[in-house]
């Protein structure tokens, strides 16, 4: 049986945070209140408080589920209407499937180890005193996101269960969605009696309301987590006053050495771009050995096309099938999130390496190859957040790292990088014990 959640109904979702009554301002700074309150109460939550009230949120997103597709069909029909493409109503779409997947993931995250307390290391200096670096909760998470609604509960659960409070700020063309999921979260948090402030869904639509956010909302923010595309993540890196976890574009390629096993190489280079083509784990470019070239290359562009994608190639890759489109220089930079790849022909790993470190964001990248010494150089020698050997590229994902989900893919090299779990949601003190020393003069 569904039960109807506390939501406005001209709306189908929209009540997780209290709506704006001032300027956004004033709603803004309310909500940074409430967060940093919140924040306090469950950086104290012991593990097994935190894990009842994550199995309460996951219920309650279960039985919410024709409210929260209620919401979701209004946000897929506005989308729609607007002309937006299959691959971004693919991202926005839920169906009882998808929201019973992310219900699980909530339940995965709440049956991971506590991060918070965790001893990092332990050491004695020759006065006596004992130093420990102890994991503490990161504060108040603000959380940017477009158009992946299933970002509402991952987000939420994620920071629920490293103690820190998360202001989700979704996009217009998911607002009903996210209320609706957001609703159920507050509503498990409170059934377990945590602050259901911990998780508040921004209330408004307008654009000031990103700024208060990047502006650190007069201090209760203390890290930003944006979702989406490029000029999203663009102008949260240039605004943001506090810290920012962030990558700016999937631009992930695929490998295929002369040595790599003919269907091995077939079954991931379709699986890497064609299973999700909207995820910034899929991938955007093949690039194929020329050693290799004559028994490879055919096969893999002759499955990609079979399988729906628009294939645009170097000269080589042109001669190999004319089916290939002529690829431009641009299509090497293109985060495509659509059933389009690039296609070069290179010499050799070398020149795999000098592509991938000129055209790449850092992301994920995958050798496919039986070579076990070139494999190796390959997992040295990219600088990418996940790098991977005979495997896809759509392993770029935290709940396939065994995260449980994650709040997103980090590409800096400071505090975080790769998929942003419970783990990386935490930061550390350190606590020194004594016995009366004091420093000499």
């Amino acid at each position: 049986m569904n039960v109807p959640l506390p939501i406005r109904p001209a709306e189908a979702g929209g009540t997780s945070a209290p709506a704006p009554s001032g300027s956004v301002a004033e709603t803004m700074h309310g909500i940074g209140q409430r967060a940093r309150a919140a924040a306090r109460r469950l950086g104290l939550a012991g593990a097994a408080e935190k894990r009842r009230a994550l199995l309460e949120v996951a219920g309650a997103i279960a039985a919410g589920r024709d409210v929260i597709l209620a919401a979701n069909a209004l946000d897929l029909a506005e989308a729609r209407a607007a002309g937006r493409p299959a691959s971004f109503l693919d991202r926005l779409l839920l169906d009882p499937g998808r929201i019973e997947a992310i219900a699980r993931s909530v339940r995965d995250i709440a049956a991971l180890p506590d991060p918070v307390g965790r001893i990092l290391a332990r050491f004695e200096r020759p006065n006596g005193l004992v130093i420990e670096r102890v994991a503490t909760p990161l504060g108040v998470v603000g959380v940017i996101f477009e158009s992946r609604p299933n970002v509402t509960a991952d987000a939420a659960a994620l920071c629920v269960m490293a103690g820190n409070a998360a202001i989700l700020r979704a996009g217009s063309e998911t607002f009903r969605t996210a209320g609706a999921l957001a609703d159920a979260v507050r509503l498990g948090l409170g059934r377990a009696g945590l602050p259901a402030d911990a998780v508040q869904l921004v209330p408004t639509r307008d654009r000031a309301a990103v700024g208060a956010m990047l502006a650190g909302l007069d201090g209760a923010i203390d890290v930003i987590v944006p979702r989406g595309g490029r000029s999203l993540v663009e102008r949260v890196q240039a605004e943001a006053r506090v810290p920012v976890f962030a990558h700016l574009e999937g631009l992930c390629h695929v490998f295929v050495h002369a040595a790599a096993e003919p269907e091995m190489a077939r079954e991931i280079v379709v699986n890497a771009k064609m299973r999700r083509t909207g995820i910034c784990g899929a991938a955007e470019t093949l690039l194929v050995d020329r050693a290799g070239a004559e028994t490879h290359l055919a096969p893999l562009l002759g499955a990609l096309i079979a399988a729906g994608c628009e294939v645009r190639g170097d000269a080589v890759a042109r001669a190999a099938d004319p089916r290939v489109l002529a690829a431009s220089e641009e299509d090497w930079r293109t985060e495509y999130l659509d059933a389009v790849i690039a296609v070069r022909v290179v010499d050799g790993l070398d020149a795999a390496l000098d592509h991938i470190a000129r055209y790449g964001s850092h992301h994920t990248d995958a050798i496919v190859t039986g070579d076990a010494a070139i494999a190796e150089r390959f997992l040295r020698e990219v600088d990418s957040a996940i790098v991977l050997h005979n495997a896809s590229t759509q392993f770029a994902d935290g709940g396939e790292f065994g995260f449980g989900g994650e709040i997103g893919i980090a590409t800096g090299r400071m505090h975080a990088r790769g998929p942003v779990g419970v783990e990386q949601l935490t930061s550390f003190n350190y606590r020194v014990r004594g016995a009366g020393q004091i420093r000499p003069a």
